[in-house]
């Protein structure tokens, strides 16, 4: 009997993974959701949202895959404990997120929000044009989405840098680690881009607190999780002044409400969380070699650390 691999989340991206599998791995059964044929014969998931009765429902499952570059939408307490979760990371989820930022970025940088409001009040009013080295970008989170995100940026001459919790050395990026250096950082930032995952200590990071930390005049590009961002705080900043501008992939709650004040307001640009999508031909394949390293015994790229919640 061939080992199943079952695929629950979206059918129509779920043919294309069925049709690269049928041609680069047809040693693997593969079977949609809810079509998964005999329980115990399923050895792969990947899935949005896993069954709640994973641990009972899939005796000999051997890997967990999410379909998305997260993994908060897991409850790890249903998870069976020794099961390996692995986040994806394919090559067009990173392209679409360095598109998006760097679009984001150059679009601040250049006051383009300042002459779209000029242009509905037909304005001809002239800004000062600055160099992209006179302008300094921080990106808080520095894994594969962060460093992609950061190259681009180092590539268009930006001034960088970045931080997270553990220290990382990325070419041509100012590093920072640690809560000891998040002030430095922030004070050296004009763009703050957050791209952190969402865990119970980033729940909220994006605070009043954390603001005032910046120069007065900053931008805040959100690609991170909607609930890392205090829409209040966020709604203050800006009517003070402390933020400029602030540009949003991600809300608390999705999809944002009709009657969310975030919508009106005339420095704030949303996004309906599309600044990154998995490409299901290249995550087919992103999977399948994750399979042939685990039967050779090798490590995973995005294999998830339980307790760090990423």
């Amino acid at each position: 009997m061939r080992p199943v691999f079952a695929y629950k989340a979206d059918p129509q991206r779920g043919q294309i993974w069925a049709e690269v599998f049928r041609r680069e791995m047809p040693e693997v059964d593969f079977r949609i959701w809810p079509d998964i044929g005999e329980p115990e014969a399923v050895r792969y998931l990947a899935a949005w949202l896993p069954p709640a009765d994973l641990a009972t429902r899939f005796p000999n499952l051997e890997l967990l895959f999410s379909t998305g570059a997260g993994v908060d939408q897991f409850d790890f307490t249903a998870l069976p404990p020794q099961l390996p979760v692995v986040r994806m990371v394919e090559p067009g989820i990173v392209q679409g997120m360095v598109e998006y930022v760097t679009h984001a970025v150059l679009d601040l940088h250049r006051d383009r929000p300042a002459y779209r409001r000029a242009q509905a009040q037909r304005l001809w009013q002239p800004l000062p044009v600055r160099t992209a080295a006179e302008c300094r970008v921080g990106v808080l989170g520095l894994g594969s989405l962060g460093q992609a995100v950061l190259a681009q940026l180092v590539a268009l001459g930006f001034d960088t840098a970045g931080w997270s919790r553990s220290r990382h050395a990325v070419p041509g990026v100012h590093c920072h680690a640690g809560a000891d250096e998040l002030d430095a950082f922030l004070a050296r930032t004009h763009v703050l881009v957050c791209l952190l995952p969402l865990t119970d200590s980033t729940r909220g990071f994006l605070n009043a607190a954390l603001f005032a930390r910046l120069p007065r005049g900053a931008s805040l590009v959100h690609v991170g999780r909607g609930p890392q961002l205090l829409t209040a705080d966020l709604l203050q900043a800006l009517d003070s002044g402390q933020l400029a501008e602030a540009v949003l992939d991600v809300t608390d709650p999705e999809p944002l409400p009709p009657e969310s004040l975030l919508w009106a307001h005339p420095r704030l640009q949303i996004t309906p969380h599309i600044a990154s999508m998995t490409q299901p031909h290249s995550a087919a394949r992103v999977v399948i070699d994750h399979l042939r390293r685990h039967a050779r015994g090798e490590a995973l790229v995005g294999l998830v650390d339980r307790a760090r919640g990423y």
